[in-house]
């Protein structure tokens, strides 16, 4: 497919056949001339073609095959005349990460951390169909969908300081929990408090560089600094929203007379009813999986004090931030000079918005949102801030992480003979998991270089580097 270079960190699909717009891939020239994928190029031309997309169908550095659109996709369509998709977020709907720092240093934790470590994992529950300690009534489910992160804590899982450092206060007031199907529900009232499988986990970590000091400063950052660092979602009650979601928005997109050149972008228009639908189930499993990350943290809280033998004052644990990256908002931008209310979806990417935004939370008005974005187990993770380009640009939006280069089936295979905990422990991280083939499919090769895409999305101007994070020891499902 054809790629035309528009700036030094940006790549054009020009605009042919049926797209109503080009597409766009924020990359360097490195990553450009070593992108092998084909595939999800293709599916950035495909999102082009979709009815009320606006300026451009874009992918940020970390991008890679998905369903329907690419994973590492953002596109934005016009509120009134465009349409929403479940492939434009994903099946687990709010993915996130949410970071926490502590006032401990590395040297305090490293001699315990063996024993930190299986102590996260034994009361933090990971790994396929795993169900938590926090056991819902059929009406307290209902209050979860409709309160996310807030529901969390006022039944004493974290501080309300949580929930003012979680993006959109961890609720989004669209949720209608009388839309989502009983088989979600089913699944969604076991599962609060538990990390899930695949890529998901948690890391404790050591900030080991700043570079931007002030900003680091606000966000409470310091070099040796030990981090908690929370990647999980909105588990069997998202992935259920989104298949039922795509169920029916097969059969309802042939009544529309839209022609898509890939049925996995099935979709409605925003103000349809159909539409409208989706988007109050997709908000109920984004505060599902606010208030899931809540109790997640509020148990690493609980873990640090109960191994360490010190209390909240002397773990001074508090939260950085959560974000999003699997999502779709109403949103205000300016769309060629004027101002538009659009509907941005974003798909393994992050929000990115700038000093002086309304919707940054109070304490980080001056620096920026801060943006999370995780590497693979055995390299680091990257805290950034959000910019102006990236409102200019990008509708407010950068990378959500490494970006896989394998499939899982690819590092399976790649993995045999290998001994991934051990090369891990080498390098001094110490992992604990649960499925079988889990650390086969997440080793540190299926990954993207996150240093080459965070200088990507910092050369773009998309986000800018705040801190850098080195994992000490990983949980996964």
């Amino acid at each position: 497919m054809e790629l035309k270079r528009i700036s030094p960190f940006c790549f054009e699909i020009p605009k042919s056949g049926s797209m109503n717009v080009p597409g766009r891939i924020f990359m360097s020239d490195r990553m450009a001339s070593a992108l092998r994928e084909e595939e999800a190029l293709k599916q950035v031309a495909n999102v082009a073609t979709l009815p009320g997309i606006l300026i451009a169908a874009m992918a940020m550095p970390d991008m890679h095959w998905g369903y329907g659109f690419p994973i590492g996709g953002v596109a934005a369509f016009d509120w009134n005349n465009g349409v929403i998709s479940p492939g434009g977020v994903g099946y687990d709907i709010n993915c996130g990460v949410r970071l926490a720092a502590t006032g401990l240093e590395e040297k305090e934790v490293r001699p315990v951390l063996e024993q930190l470590v299986n102590a996260l994992f034994q009361n933090i529950p990971s790994g396929v169909g795993s169900t938590g300690s926090v056991k819902l009534s059929s009406k307290e489910e209902i209050k979860v969908l409709r309160e996310g992160g807030r529901w969390a804590v006022r039944h004493g899982f974290g501080e309300p300081l949580d929930v003012e450092r979680t993006e959109d206060g961890g609720c989004m007031t669209e949720a209608d929990p009388s839309v989502v199907s009983d088989r979600a529900l089913e699944r969604g009232v076991k599962q609060l408090g538990t990390l899930g499988s695949g890529n998901h986990f948690l890391e404790v970590g050591v900030v080991d560089e700043i570079f931007d000091a002030p900003a680091a400063r606000t966000f409470g950052l310091f070099r040796n600094q030990v981090t908690v660092l929370l990647h999980s979602g909105s588990r069997g009650l998202g992935y259920q929203v989104c298949d039922d979601s795509l169920a029916f928005m097969a059969k309802h997109v042939k009544t529309l007379g839209i022609l898509l050149p890939d049925r996995q972008l099935a979709c409605a228009m925003i103000q349809s009813d159909a539409g409208r639908h989706y988007l109050a189930a997709m908000a109920c499993a984004a505060n599902y999986a606010w208030a899931n990350r809540q109790i997640l943290l509020h148990r690493a809280r609980e873990t640090f004090q109960q191994v360490l033998g010190i209390g909240p004052r002397d773990l001074a644990m508090h939260q950085v931030y959560d974000i999003c990256h699997n999502i779709a908002k109403r949103e205000e931008h300016t769309v060629d000079g004027k101002q538009r209310t659009v509907c941005v979806h974003r798909k393994g990417a992050t929000r990115a918005f700038p000093p002086g935004h309304p919707a940054v939370c109070a304490a980080y008005r001056q620096t920026g949102q801060p943006i999370l974005i995780p590497g693979d187990m055995g390299t680091a993770s990257y805290v950034m801030a959000g910019t102006q380009t990236a409102m200019d640009e990008s509708f407010g939006s950068t990378c959500h992480g490494a970006g896989r280069v394998l499939s899982r089936t690819a590092a399976k295979k790649q993995s045999k003979g290998r001994s991934i905990n051990r090369e891990l422990a080498d390098k001094g991280i110490l992992v604990r998991w649960t499925g079988r083939s889990t650390l086969a499919e997440e080793m540190p090769d299926a990954y993207k270089d996150i240093d080459q895409v965070v200088d990507a999305v910092q050369g773009a101007g998309l986000s800018r580097k705040v801190a850098r994070i080195k994992p000490m020891c990983v949980i996964k499902g």
